[in-house]
């Protein structure tokens, strides 16, 4: 029987090549874009199903899940969503403080409460939700609800416990700062910065990030859970 993941914003660069590397596995892989990407519909498989959803629009999304085939039979659930809208707290409207919670946050509540009961009647299941080396420190300035929301991911583990003796592992991926695009493209000068700041001076590759999500999120984990797995260098 083929393994089948969701990975939910899986159109950003660390997303691709955790689309990448499961195919390579011979996992069946349904992969979640909110905006077009070019990059995830180059990638032709025939494991891989592409399918677009904005997950701001919150209230249609436990309708969209219970009549789509895509959330059936899951082993394994990955988000990597990361809604960024950058604002002094002073400027803050209401409106994106709720974009936040609900693609960073609660897209996630709603997903886990409808696949996990078959995860149950399976006897296994993997989860990693994506958190950010920003939690720490309250992220920048104009990043806070970023910050805030990703947090929230970190803060679940005690609804989770129900689910430890039938086979399911859920965990919170703390990413720091990675060779992506929108890392790489900040100047030069800040980013010497922020590697200052890194006990090992250096950021994380991609590959690096996608082989720790591979690890915890395949049959390969079989202890860890309840965790926040901090990959970000010891920042």
């Amino acid at each position: 029987m083929t393994k089948k993941i969701l990975i939910l914003g899986a159109s950003s660069d660390i997303g691709i090549q955790v689309v990448k590397k499961y195919l390579q596995n011979d996992w069946s892989v349904v992969a979640h874009f909110s905006k077009n990407s070019k990059e995830l519909k180059k990638i032709k498989n025939k494991n891989l199903k592409i399918f677009k959803y904005d997950l701001k629009k919150i209230n249609n999304l436990e309708k969209f899940i219970k009549r789509s085939a895509l959330f059936k039979d899951l082993r394994s659930f990955i988000s990597l969503t990361g809604y960024i809208q950058p604002s002094k707290f002073s400027d803050i409207k209401i409106k994106n403080f709720y974009d936040h919670i609900n693609v960073n946050y609660l897209s996630n509540i709603i997903i886990l409460k409808n696949i996990l009961p078959n995860m149950k009647k399976k006897r296994f299941g993997r989860v990693l939700l994506s958190s950010s080396t920003g939690v720490k420190f309250g992220g920048s300035s104009t990043t806070i609800l970023y910050s805030l929301t990703k947090y929230m991911n970190e803060f679940f583990f005690s609804s989770y416990k129900e689910f430890y003796k039938k086979n399911i592992l859920i965990n919170t991926l703390r990413i720091g700062v990675t060779k992506t695009k929108i890392h790489l493209k900040t100047k030069n000068k800040k980013l010497k910065h922020r590697v200052n700041l890194i006990p090992i001076r250096r950021i994380a590759s991609i590959y690096e990030v996608v082989n720790y999500i591979f690890f915890y999120t395949s049959e390969k984990n079989t202890l860890t859970t309840n965790s926040i797995i901090d990959i970000t260098g010891g920042e």
